[in-house]
């Protein structure tokens, strides 16, 4: 038979074959009740208690984002927050925008005079103020209904000691020397004499006094508002007074400080948690809402109007064709989100109207070379789809995806890249679903003083240059544009889908395939965590020194010769991979049977509970 016939079987059959009949490595996860995931068993686990003491997945998610954050892993409690929560008694969606700001001092200027090219990726000067405190409090106070303490119980008790795991051991062990130098996080992270590897064991309980104790005077202070005669709601915003206002502050900024931090009483005092209105766009039916522009969540929607012009579904699941369409159609999108992303409440204004605008998705998709990777994709011009006129046109003009390429070794590019995070999925026989990517204090983290309160290194995700981007500047107050990107879906007015996934830079590239894979190619949800995804890194990365790679295409292991050779002959630089789908949490909705159906990934940590 002709190799050419053979290969049109064989993409047949992609097309053809039920997905029904692929075998996945992990079981869906059933419920009726409710559903609780996350990336590690014991943040799901926390999740899981605050359901039987009659919580809500509010309640759930800020139990699992505790649990997650007292785990340093991925985030600590010093990190942000972002999230997205369906409120059945509004039927619509709500956005949490609990990223940490720069400080007083934190200026382009200010790193610039240093000698940095980008804030630093480490250390009192990589931080931004703690924002996963405020989100979790203002998350529980205004949608939760059990109490502060209730939510708190899991993580001051692993605070007061839990048998730490591998993962978490390897990174310290990995950064022990800069650990050594920071004298608050030292005794936290390296317990042990052992002079030669003072690092914890794994399973050797990992005991964190002060943050117990940090987190027991949030319990201290909700408990005498309610003695007062306070209400919940009151309570819990006591709470988070001492945590922003009162002796917790003080003790942050004092240690943050002497450790050559910039972070002030009034930075901590005028921080504040958004709820607010997220984006949102139609894909056939489907409204899929994701947060504006502080994170690269619109990214997934540009992409969507975009991909909507064309038969995805005729390509065939990971085609030539498809895998083309897709990297094209991310590198375009992720230009943009690098030169027009950044903080909403700052001048400029994003120009978000037209970046969303289906006419503009329309006039990018014209522009793709079908023939083969274009290196030199620039951002668009999306002002006139918004009747303006773009006030950065020269700064486009200089535009080259080559200026922030200075090629390091691999290993620190791609760590950079895929920087660690986790996610959260929960959700609720009474409506409530929510989706948190939450960030920031991953190991290495300065410990801010005796408060045990690991702070975020979200500060390199500033540019300092302007004709980089002029909306993601650094200045006091302003909060850096993020990578973090839960999503949330509804179909008939009603939750479909609720998903996010760890992974800095290639968050919206997995989630967008997530999402193609159950709408476009009729996968259940554990079959579109599990699947072979691909991964751009045409794309100025947010972390370290802001590498690109034009060209280069990760590839699953398993993705056929015939396929390689013909992206090779489009000149893709390929790289391989066993795993290649990203660490996605999800839940699915099935009005047919009044169930829930939730989806953790088949590597990494990543765990769920359902009832």
């Amino acid at each position: 038979m002709p190799i050419r016939r053979i290969q049109l079987l064989f993409l047949c059959c992609m097309i053809a074959v039920p997905v029904q009949a692929q075998r996945t490595v992990k079981p869906v996860l059933h419920g009726r009740h409710w559903v609780a995931i996350t990336g590690k068993p014991l943040g799901a686990t926390a999740g899981a208690m605050m359901f039987s003491k009659g919580g809500n997945a509010v309640d759930a998610a800020c139990a699992m984002l505790g649990a997650t954050s007292t785990m340093w892993d991925v985030l600590s409690w010093g990190g942000e927050t972002q999230a997205l929560i369906y409120d059945p008694n509004q039927q619509k969606v709500v956005g949490i925008n609990a990223l940490g700001a720069a400080p007083t001092g934190a200026t382009a200027e200010f790193y610039k005079d240093q000698d940095m090219k980008y804030p630093p990726e480490y250390g009192p000067l990589a931080a931004v103020t703690p924002g996963t405190p405020g989100g979790l409090m203002v998350m529980l106070a205004e949608y939760g209904t059990l109490s502060l303490k209730d939510i708190l119980e899991p993580s001051i008790q692993m605070a007061e000691g839990y048998p730490i795991e591998r993962s978490a051991i390897r990174s310290i062990e990995n950064h022990a020397e800069r650990i050594s130098e920071w004298p608050y996080s030292k005794p936290v992270y390296l317990p042990n004499t052992d002079e030669e590897n003072p690092a914890p064991r794994e399973g050797q309980l990992f005991v964190q006094s002060n943050l117990a104790e940090t987190l027991r005077k949030l319990v201290e202070a909700e408990a005498a508002a309610l003695e007062e005669g306070k209400s919940r709601k009151e309570a819990i915003y006591d709470a988070y007074d001492r945590f922003y206002r009162g002796d917790i502050a003080e003790e942050i900024v004092r240690g943050t400080r002497e450790q050559g931090g910039l972070i002030t009483l009034e930075d901590l005092d005028q921080w504040q948690v958004y709820i607010e209105e997220p984006v949102m766009t139609d894909y056939k039916g489907i409204q899929v809402y994701k947060l504006t522009s502080w994170v690269q969540g619109p990214v997934m929607l540009q992409a969507l109007n975009m991909l909507e012009t064309m038969d995805l579904k005729a390509m065939g699941y990971n085609s030539t064709r498809y895998i083309h369409a897709l990297y094209q159609v991310m590198n375009m999108t992720f230009a943009d989100r690098d030169f027009y992303y950044g903080d909403p409440y700052y001048p400029p204004a994003e120009p978000m109207e037209g970046l969303l605008s289906k006419e503009y998705a329309s006039a990018r998709a014209q522009a793709i070379n079908w023939n083969e990777n274009d290196p030199d994709i620039k951002p668009g011009d999306p002002y006139p789809f918004q009747g303006e006129e773009n006030p950065y046109l020269h700064y486009l003009d200089q535009w080259s995806e080559e200026d922030t390429t200075s090629y390091g070794s691999d290993f620190s590019y791609e760590s950079d890249f895929y920087a660690g995070t986790t996610s959260i999925q929960a959700a609720d026989a009474e409506g409530w679903v929510v989706s948190i990517t939450p960030s920031g204090g991953w190991i290495p983290a300065v410990i801010a003083g005796e408060t045990g309160v690991g702070l975020s290194q979200r500060m390199q995700s500033f540019v300092l240059d302007p004709a980089e981007n002029p909306y993601n500047l650094p200045e006091p107050g302003k909060r850096p544009r993020a990578t973090l990107t839960p999503a949330m879906a509804l179909k008939d007015g009603l939750p479909y889908l609720s998903f996010a996934v760890q992974g800095g830079d290639s968050q919206d590239q997995n989630l967008l395939q997530f999402f193609l894979n159950i709408v476009e190619f009729g996968m259940n949800v554990q079959e579109a965590v599990e699947a072979a995804n691909i991964n751009s890194f045409q794309l100025r990365g947010s972390f370290g020194d802001h590498e690109i790679r034009p060209g280069r295409l990760l590839l699953n292991n398993e993705v056929p010769d015939w396929i390689r050779k013909e992206l090779r002959d489009m000149n893709y630089n390929l790289t391989f991979g066993a795993r290649t789908s990203g660490p996605i949490t999800a839940i699915q909705f099935d009005r047919k049977h009044g169930t829930l159906w939730g989806g953790a990934s088949d590597h990494g940590d990543d765990y769920g509970i359902a009832w």
